[in-house]
């Protein structure tokens, strides 16, 4: 059975994929003007991005962030630290971040939306994904984290002690399970090709939490962006839902802005929660005005599943 949480109430959420820099006064406008109820980020904001952060963090609608792999980009990796452009011993960027996003990062926490009715659990912060524990020295020393069963036991915690019945995921990386294939959700596009290249610790979070008796409609991440590396005749899945019901999402849309001969367009994706149920998931290109240029619908809740799963 479908929860009955918020039946009769629809909302709509916006999730922003991968940003990398492309973020704009206007973007902030346009939520507005779409009238969003809740915005959730995957992160990747830039190579540890103060500046694009800090206008996130500005924004006031209710929302949600975490962190991907490029907000560590010069302090989780040997290699990043050799290039770092300031002093670590002097400032830290990373933490710069998390102090500027505040109650609104979920890594490794929550935040409850009651009069939604939901609660965002955040997955791992900063994560590059994939089947090994990478960047221990990091996850040790910013989390008192060792290995994905601690990872994910945060997870779970956090879950736990949602305020809500229904649960929303919000990860950087998608988790484990959602193919092995390389156009799959998290599906390794480079070589060897194909693996699933998700979250262990955040697939086993979601499935204990599912145990547990809470609801998940949405799961959402980024990273692996839309366009593949080995080949330019497809795209990568976006959308996988799960036999439970819960729709699996990749906002990654990369770049999110972009240039044409008469306008500037950017991207969101629309995602409308009914009854505590997904009905629909879809990627919006906005013009200068606000007004869309482009939608394709990526997911629809058919009346058919409707009936299957009540």
């Amino acid at each position: 059975m479908v929860s009955q949480l918020n039946e009769g109430k629809a909302i709509k959420i916006a999730v922003v994929g991968d940003v990398h820099d492309q973020w704009e006064a206007e973007d902030g406008a346009a939520l507005k003007h779409l009238g969003v109820d809740l915005v959730l980020f995957v992160g990747d904001f830039g190579n540890e991005s103060v500046a694009v952060v800090r206008a996130i963090a500005s924004l006031d609608i209710p929302k949600a962030v975490v962190f991907g792999n490029h907000d560590a980009w010069y302090t989780a990796t040997e290699w990043g630290r050799s290039q770092c452009p300031y002093d670590r011993r002097q400032e830290s960027w990373v933490q710069q971040q998390l102090d500027l996003i505040g109650e609104a990062h979920v890594g490794y926490g929550k935040r409850d939306f009651p009069d939604l009715g939901v609660t965002v659990v955040g997955s791992r912060p900063f994560t590059w994904g994939g089947p090994e524990w990478k960047y221990g020295d990091f996850y040790r020393e910013w989390f008192g984290v060792e290995s994905f069963a601690e990872s994910s036991q945060r997870i779970v915690e956090a879950a736990t002690q949602a305020a809500c019945e229904s649960v929303i995921f919000l990860g950087h990386t998608g988790p484990t399970g959602l193919g092995e294939a390389a156009e799959d959700p998290c599906g390794r596009d480079w070589n060897p090709l194909g693996g699933d290249f998700g979250d262990p610790d955040f697939g086993d979070a979601i499935a204990q939490t599912r145990a547990a008796g809470k609801p998940i409609p949405l799961v959402t991440f980024g990273h692996m962006h839309h366009r593949l590396r080995h080949t330019k005749k497809v795209l990568r899945k976006s959308v996988e839902v799960s036999a439970e019901g819960t729709v699996y999402f990749n906002a990654a849309r990369v770049p999110r802005i972009v240039e044409t001969p008469i306008d500037r367009l950017r991207n969101f994706s629309l995602v409308l929660l009914d009854g505590g149920v997904v009905s629909e998931v879809s990627l919006i290109w906005l013009k200068n005005d606000f007004s869309i240029d482009e939608e394709e619908i990526l997911y629809r809740r058919s009346e058919l599943m409707v009936q299957v799963v009540c």
